[in-house]
């Protein structure tokens, strides 16, 4: 096992902040803005990404409502905002290469940064350390999700 908990091969990071319904995760910056993105599970479910397509910076997101829109050979659906704010960059990375998703979906792959409209409230219903590892596992456990797979080059 490397320096991370993970679930069925999934990786999970201690310090973000998880939905674990839609799958995303949310990290605080310290200038006070948010970066949100999708989890490793999610990169593994949806398989390699062909396209991720961020909505615009100034667009200003509900908790739930779409961020971005991402398509595999076999799914194509909305990343859900786990937090309600203003989008204030994108990744622009994800243009010219969706699978960085898959490749590191906590770091190089995030999706976008949003400064936050209501944080303390809506982090209050997310799951972090290990009482999302804990949540992870009952969800992939009681799905039966695959295990993830991750591709060459691969980094937590």
């Amino acid at each position: 096992m490397g320096p991370h908990p993970e679930v069925r091969g999934c990786v999970l990071l201690l310090d973000l902040h998880y939905h674990v319904v839609d799958h995303t995760w949310v990290r605080v910056d310290d200038d006070g803005t948010v970066t949100v993105g999708m989890t490793d599970v999610a990169q593994n479910l949806a398989g390699p990404l062909l396209h991720a397509k961020p909505k615009k910076v100034g667009a200003v997101r509900a908790r739930g409502k779409p961020l971005a829109t991402v398509e595999s050979s076999k799914w194509v659906g909305p990343v859900k905002s786990p937090v309600s704010g203003e989008i204030v960059a994108v990744n622009g990375k994800l243009a010219e290469d969706a699978t960085i998703v898959n490749r590191s979906p906590y770091k190089q792959g995030w999706i976008v940064r949003l400064k936050p409209s209501n944080l303390d409230e809506e982090l209050a219903q997310l799951v972090t350390g290990e009482a999302a590892v804990a949540a992870y596992r009952e969800r992939i456990e009681s799905e039966d999700i695959k295990a993830c797979e991750h591709v060459e080059g691969f980094e937590a």
